[in-house]
């Protein structure tokens, strides 16, 4: 009866089943050290099977890859309503990225530490993805620059460069979070949050910290 229910399986739903054990592998056990035979097993399906659906361990990594960058990314635009002031889509962008990365750690362990560290190929991929998060923070701090009124006009650099630094620190934490017990969601956001806006309300205020002149 099981194995006659497992041959009726569509295929889409049979392949997302291999991603989910796949995900897992590999999040835990890294890129190199797992093997299709322990993916199989976990998915429930033989290995031959795993390789005509996904051809090798590379398109499986990389599909891997793909579905957890675009679901994280989803989960940000998702938790996120423009029709709020800009801090608070700023703060609700933060706390669905660490809930996200927080509830699928393997996830973020594939798409933040194995994918980065394993050939170009699998970096291009998560760089697609960050660029994408790096692009929505940098609308929100112009948004936030154009609404003080008083910096309507900040540099593109300087609104690329805390865009970059805030999605940076946010990778960061949300790894410090997953392996640091009692940290929610919220508290790694609260933190981010506290840093950034704090920051950027005393740029937008024409408070700039400069370094002294002889190190300019």
């Amino acid at each position: 009866m099981g194995g006659a229910r497992t041959r009726r399986m569509p295929r889409a739903v049979r392949e997302q089943q291999m991603l989910d054990a796949a995900v897992r592998i590999f999040g835990q056990r890294g890129y190199m050290a797992a093997s299709m035979d322990e993916i199989a097993e976990l998915a429930g399906v033989s290995k031959p099977l795993v390789y005509l659906y996904l051809t090798s361990k590379e398109c499986l990594f990389t599909a891997c890859i793909r579905r957890e960058a675009a679901a994280l990314t989803q989960a940000v635009r998702a938790g996120v309503r423009t029709d709020l002031p800009v801090d608070r889509q700023l703060w609700d962008g933060l706390r669905a990225f660490f809930a996200h990365t927080a509830e699928h750690p393997d996830a973020w362990s594939v798409l933040h530490l194995q994918a980065r560290t394993h050939g170009e190929p699998f970096a291009a991929e998560v760089a697609a993805m960050r660029e994408e998060i790096v692009a929505f923070v940098t609308r929100l701090v112009a948004v936030a620059a154009r609404e003080a009124h008083r910096d309507p006009d900040l540099p593109e650099h300087e609104v690329a460069g805390l865009a970059e630094a805030l999605v940076g620190a946010a990778e960061s934490l949300a790894t410090w979070a997953n392996t640091t017990e009692g940290v929610t969601a919220g508290q790694a956001a609260s933190t981010l949050m506290n840093v950034t806006w704090s920051g950027l309300g005393n740029l937008m205020r024409g408070n700039h910290w400069t370094p002294p002149a002889e190190q300019v």
